[in-house]
């Protein structure tokens, strides 16, 4: 199977799932295999882990269906073995209420760990905004993300966008700060 054959979107839908691409290093695993596939040792380099564990985790997203082996190739009397992403991109289903957001708890450690000396954009805006302005920005947001991933070279280096475009929960007012 190549990779120009993997469906548009995988959705997270078991526990299994979702503990699999909940936890930090199968993420990195899985950006590593976003654009192109790569064999254990090519990932174990890329996200800087040994090979053993690189393999315990691939196995892991493998058998939870969200990597698959997409070519093979004889090297040396074994066979090698390509992976890749099962779909072109992964759809988690929302947390409950008061589970953290797996996507923003993993940007957030990927952004810390990321150099400081780095370029970065990390900004926060509060905005008022009417349903339909709310709808409008999200969309224009995810197409604009849409329009720079397929604007993607595997060969230059990766690089994370995260949005989240939400309306907080109401905050009550405590009675102190009416005074």
């Amino acid at each position: 199977m190549s990779t120009d054959d993997l469906p548009e979107t995988f959705h997270v839908t078991t526990e299994e799932q979702l503990r699999a691409v909940s936890n930090l290093t199968r993420h990195r695993i899985m950006a590593v295999l976003r654009f192109e596939p790569a064999t254990i040792t090519q990932i174990a380099q890329r996200v800087g882990l040994a090979k053993g564990s690189s393999s315990y985790h691939v196995r892991l997203l493998e058998r939870a269906g969200l990597v698959k082996v997409v070519r093979t190739r004889k090297v040396r009397g074994a066979t090698e073995r390509y992976y890749a992403m099962a779909a072109r991109s992964i759809e988690l289903p929302d947390p409950g209420p008061g589970q953290p957001d797996v996507l923003l708890r993993n940007a957030v450690a990927d952004l810390e760990a990321s150099p400081a000396d780095g370029e970065r954009h990390v900004r926060m805006a509060h905005l008022r905004l009417t349903d339909e302005q709310l709808t409008e920005l999200g969309a224009r947001l995810q197409a604009l993300a849409d329009e720079y991933r397929a604007l993607s070279d595997p060969s230059l280096p990766d690089a994370s966008l995260v949005f989240a475009l939400f309306r907080p929960a109401q905050r009550r007012q405590v009675e102190g700060d009416a005074q």
